[in-house]
């Protein structure tokens, strides 16, 4: 046991809960695990979550992710540069995090190329590891010294 649960087996309910949900993102959601590794490389980055994003470059590197994408998140980049699907992603996930509301443009933007469940379900993945980094970080669980590394 590693990272936030680590943490969360004090409260092994909780820990069962939050398994539960992860589990879900990873077999069952509707957004592929593409896209849904954008906007989870994001809410990480932003919450300067170490831990999980050394644990999450790894698995949107075996999404597809690709590296150009991976360095512009980790830089906090402007997503103009990348091509509209990665672009629309991240920039929803950086208002997302940052503010806490999306601006209607961005909004639309998914919207046109998927539904509102979809938009839910994205929404809820980048929220999800987003609160794993509040785990990690409020009890200074380190990333693996061999992970990939946030810049100080």
């Amino acid at each position: 046991v590693r990272g936030p649960f680590s943490m969360l087996l004090h409260s092994p309910k909780l820990a069962e809960r939050v398994l539960n949900l992860g589990n879900y993102f990873r077999s069952d959601s509707m957004v592929d695990a593409k896209d849904r590794s954008l906007a989870i490389l994001v809410a990480v980055r932003e919450r300067e979550g170490a831990y999980v994003w050394a644990a999450q470059v790894g698995a949107a590197r075996r999404a597809g992710v690709r590296e150009e994408a991976i360095d512009l998140i980790r830089a906090k980049g402007d997503p103009a540069t990348l091509p509209a699907e990665e672009r629309d992603i991240v920039t929803y996930a950086q208002q997302l995090v940052r503010k806490n509301r999306i601006d209607q443009a961005a909004f639309e933007a998914l919207k046109q190329r998927h539904d509102v469940p979809w938009l839910v379900e994205l929404t809820a993945a980048a929220n999800y590891y987003g609160f794993l980094c509040g785990i990690v970080n409020a009890f200074e669980v380190p990333a693996p010294p061999d992970g990939d590394q946030l810049p100080k």
